[in-house]
């Protein structure tokens, strides 16, 4: 097992509410995870047709089975289950009882905030970070990090990637996409995904991506709103608190792991993604998943954002701490230029002293500071974290 950060979060959450809950994409290390935070605990996975069929048959019957609570694993597949876990834990009132895991957001969500609204704690656990993997001892060039994503699975058996890949998505249109949606022409789903993977980090445009796959802004709409639910891809939402109406307002689109990303597009080596005129977009998806990272393993939200206006003013991420904004900048190069900070600069005067400090994250292993602004390598981008604190 790959040490994961956080599971000292997990323990600690476990001793303040009688139920945890921690999702993330499939094959994220979930089950790992909570197996060896506690590996005194029952275990039952939900994924199994005759555990499922139990549950759903029995679900006081099932329950009965773990007197003393249980790890229920994807938990999304009976979620009628949360309904009796409830009195449960009320009546018996002990931290740390349930431990629940899932794959689904959407579902999930709703089921806890009509069953377990305050007595569950919530995580998110992505793929693994660039900290978990240096811990791990594997230390891989940026173009490798990005081909091989943070599956922990690509790295435990030591995978070719656009296979792994290519069966994780297979897997999922398979499985998962037939679950959640109804669709009728899979290869139009997938050409879908694909198109997506060629507009990351760019602002997301309905109507461009419905007009290139052959369906209405609205169905765009929705399957984005189904690779969401099931951590494919994220939204990174505008910043425009009081910077007036001249300010973009729509999201970009981000994937939840860039190997994946990778794989849709069609590439397959380092060569390829040196050349690829998308590079600079999957750095950039790959550092603000790091910093989400940093962020969700503490159990805290993200709290990050961009900013671009209609003079195409841009910012990559804006992290908001407080009433301060962090503005920061990030760069596939490994040689700094001055117009690498211009924005930077600019979005401070605009700020109006909310922006004290800026960050540019970049591919260079010399860091130094310019005025306000520090130059961190990719490697220590999550180092801001540590020292933004005013």
């Amino acid at each position: 097992m790959f040490p994961r950060q956080i599971e000292t979060e997990l323990k600690g959450l476990a001793k303040q509410y009688p139920i945890v809950t921690i999702i993330g994409p499939r094959q994220s290390g979930k089950t790992t995870l909570v197996r060896n935070a506690f590996p005194e605990k029952p275990y039952a996975n939900l994924e199994f047709l005759d555990i499922r069929a139990m549950a759903l048959a029995d679900p006081r019957g099932f329950l009965e089975r773990f007197p003393d609570g249980a790890i229920l694993d994807e938990i999304q597949r009976v979620p009628t289950l949360l309904s009796y876990i409830q009195p449960i834990v009320d009546e018996l009132d002990r931290k740390g009882m349930f431990i629940l895991t899932g794959s689904h957001q959407l579902e999930l969500h709703e089921a806890i905030s009509q069953s377990l609204a305050g007595r569950t704690a919530l995580l998110t656990l992505l793929p693994m970070s660039l900290d978990e993997l240096l811990n791990a001892e594997i230390n891989l060039p940026l173009d490798e990090l990005l081909i091989k994503g943070g599956y922990p699975r690509i790295y435990k058996e030591d995978l070719n990637p656009t296979k792994a890949y290519r069966n994780y998505f297979q897997t999922y249109v398979e499985r998962d996409l037939r679950q959640l949606l109804h669709v009728k022409d899979l290869m139009q789903f997938e050409r879908f995904v694909r198109v997506c993977a060629g507009r990351v980090g760019q602002i997301l445009d309905l109507t461009g991506i419905g007009n290139e796959v052959g369906v209405s802004s609205h169905t765009v709409k929705e399957w984005i709103s189904i690779l969401e639910a099931s951590f494919i891809v994220f939204r990174l939402q505008p910043y425009f608190d009081n910077f007036g109406k001249r300010i973009i307002k729509s999201s970009k689109l981000y994937f939840t792991d860039v190997g994946l990303a990778i794989y849709l597009l069609g590439i397959e080596n380092q060569t390829q993604i040196s050349r690829d005129p998308l590079r600079g977009h999957l750095v950039e998806n790959f550092v603000i998943l790091e910093l989400m990272k940093w962020r969700l393993n503490r159990g805290l939200d993200p709290q990050l954002y961009f900013f671009r206006d209609v003079q195409k003013n841009e910012i990559d991420v804006i992290f908001k701490t407080g009433n301060h904004l962090i503005p920061i900048e990030i760069k596939p190069s490994q040689t700094f230029h001055p117009e690498f900070i211009q924005g930077i600069q600019f979005f401070q005067t605009i700020a109006k002293g909310r922006a004290p400090k800026g960050y540019l994250i970049y591919a260079r292993d010399q860091e130094q500071k310019i005025h306000s602004i520090e130059l961190l390598n990719y490697r220590h981008g999550t180092n801001l974290f540590k020292e933004v604190a005013f």
